[in-house]
């Protein structure tokens, strides 16, 4: 499948493209090594996951004037780079000795949402990744609701279950059942727990509200929790890396839409704290960028069972890559978070310190929809053993995907991406080397755009579409998959019809849709529209008027890849948005198999 292109300020959304803003700390005389910024300080790279960049870039300002900077033999400069907190435990189990990402970002430090993840790496490569990876702050993994969906589910008075919530995604009625039959289906949305810590944590909480445990949850707990799960993975709109995007969309949407996007979201506490404060997707802020609070705050839901914590540890890499002034430096930072200069900035970016003593009422509140009174019931982190076996369950019970990839074959992807490689080499390779986690179950179809072909589809003439695989359920013809998408490098290139092929794709997977799949349609351009009969207000307007109050048991989204410098973002960008998607940056097309990841990983 596809990737899509993210507008500039998500960029801290996507998995490790960006290189994070340097902030320089504890600069004094004499250096060992030059940073990226070229200041002459010992470069000091934090792996971070999305949701802490702003706090780690604003805790290294800090750390520039504390004792522990002081204490170095020279300067240091703190540069985080956002990388999923699964990708990151990925990397580092399968190897010490090269980073993936590349070497100009290779962490000192890694900074997961969860030690689950760094569990997870010891399990796997033994103790010489890290010695010690020790939490400094926290949050919950919570469901935020807008708060008038929570009121009629008795919000504030009464706790809602995750249970509670399990029978209304069941219930055919769905928010009828509690009379509000103009919302339609209760919908949620997850993160893929292969890469997301908010989805993992709340796939092991649908594991404890199952089988009714408050700790010692064990595999067998897990296989017996199979058919509660899956029929809660059933209401999920979509999955991905980040709720960011997500909670992006819904915010777009509370003026009178919301409910026919998604009901409740599996977050971390600290994404309802920047969504009240108008930063939805958590990007990073910029000097005078003004924020705009939504016009319908979002709640924190501790579910009656119990919530798991997000404990952020910070560990220190025994990596190869890691010279001995970075190491030095890094274990300097990681001392000063746990300072209580550092623990009062926490509030400040929606997370709660370990250090009792600090007041972090003054901006966790009700006012952004938290109670630090809760969770009631904590539930614990489970042994690695159980995370795998729940893990792998995921991939069984995953609501299966109906996927539509529409590929731009136009005459620009003739262009070339370096290494011998021209654009549309890039995409095939993208393309056929993440449909791993593509099941028999589900179905996909590959469709080629350019102008000067013509296909038959459903009895009738498709001007602009060439079908290279035609959409129907994979089945074990996996291999078969891969020759079809590399059967594009083979079509014709001409202009590039992009709105009318949407249109097209759009109805198509509209007949075709089935509740209880993920419907998509996977859009990848790398320039702008030539040759539509359609125009685009026409085509955005037909979309939106589809996302209309309740919605339906079957919507289709679009998930857009804007490939290339020349692509035509703001487009591609208002395609997604306007039928519920999510766009993607691969605007840099060295990183499209990165991006493709990205966009497999919704489904």
């Amino acid at each position: 499948m596809l990737t899509g292109r993210v507008p500039l300020r998500f960029r801290v959304a996507v998995i490790a493209t960006v290189a994070g803003s340097m902030v320089l700390a504890g600069c004094g005389a004499g250096s060992s090594k030059s940073s990226s910024g070229g200041d002459g300080c010992t470069d000091v790279v934090v792996a971070t996951s999305s949701e802490k960049v702003n706090l780690m870039e604003k805790l290294g300002e800090r750390f520039k004037d504390s004792e522990q900077a002081k204490g170095l033999a020279g300067c240091a400069t703190i540069r985080p780079v956002n990388v999923a907190s699964g990708k990151a435990s990925e990397y580092l189990s399968a190897s010490t000795k090269t980073w993936p990402l590349g070497a100009a970002d290779a962490p000192a430090i890694w900074s997961p949402a969860s030690t689950v993840w760094t569990d997870r790496v010891t399990s796997i490569a033994g103790d010489k990744v890290f010695t010690e990876a020790k939490s400094f702050t926290r949050t919950p993994i919570v469901f935020g609701m807008p708060e008038s969906m929570a009121r009629a589910l008795g919000y504030p008075g009464k706790q809602i279950s995750i249970k509670q919530i399990h029978d209304l995604i069941k219930n055919p009625k769905g928010w009828d059942a509690v009379g509000k039959p103009l919302w339609g289906s209760f919908k949620i949305a997850k993160t893929n727990p292969n890469s997301s810590t908010s989805g993992l944590s709340t796939l092991l909480m649908q594991a404890y509200a199952a089988d009714g445990k408050q700790k010692d949850l064990t595999t067998d707990d897990v296989a017996k929790a199979k058919t509660f799960s899956q029929a809660f993975e059933s209401g999920a709109i979509h999955y991905g890396d980040t709720t960011g995007k997500v909670l992006a969309n819904l915010a777009d949407r509370s003026s009178g839409q919301g409910s026919s996007y998604v009901s409740a979201v599996a977050v971390e506490e600290t994404s309802i704290y920047n969504y009240n404060i108008g930063n939805p997707d958590s990007h990073t802020v910029q000097p005078g960028e003004k924020l705009t609070p939504p016009s319908e705050k979002l709640v924190a839901v501790y579910p009656k069972e119990g919530s798991m914590w997000s404990d952020n540890p910070a560990a220190v890499l025994g990596a190869d890559w890691v010279t001995a002034e970075q190491k030095a430096a890094a274990t300097a930072f990681v001392s000063f978070l746990h300072t209580k200069e550092a623990q009062q900035l926490l509030p400040d970016y929606g997370f709660r310190p370990l250090d009792s003593s600090v007041d972090a009422s003054r901006k966790l509140n009700d006012k952004v929809g938290i109670d630090l009174k809760k969770p009631a019931v904590t539930l614990p982190q489970p042994s690695a053993q159980v995370v795998s076996a729940a893990i792998d369950q995921w991939a069984q019970i995953r609501k299966p995907s109906a996927v539509l990839q529409l590929v731009d074959v136009s005459g620009s992807m003739s262009g070339s991406i370096g290494g011998g490689k021209t654009r549309l080499d890039g995409a095939i390779e993208g393309a056929t080397s993440t449909l791993g986690a593509v099941r028999p179950t589900d179905e996909i179809g590959v469709w080629a755009f350019t102008t000067g072909m013509t296909s038959t589809i459903d009895g009738r003439a498709a001007p602009g579409i060439g079908v290279v695989r035609p959409f129907s359920t994979l089945g074990a013809d996996k291999e078969g998959l891969k020759s079809d998408i590399r059967d594009l490098a083979n079509t014709r290139q001409g202009g590039t019809p992009l709105y009318d092929a949407v249109n097209t794709a759009y109805d198509y997977m509209k007949k075709h849709a089935e509740s209880g799949r993920i419907n998509a349609i996977i859009v990848l351009s790398d320039g702008e529209d030539a040759g539509s009969k359609m125009a685009l207000s026409t085509l955005i307007q037909k979309l939106n008027a589809d996302q209309k109050e309740g919605g339906d048991d079957k919507p289709v989204r679009i998930f857009t890849i804007a490939y290339s410098k020349n692509a035509d973002t703001n487009t591609l960008g208002r395609l997604a948005k306007a039928s519920g998607g999510q766009s993607f940056d691969a605007t840099d097309p060295t990183k499209i198999t990165d991006v493709f990841q990205q966009v497999m990983n919704n489904f």
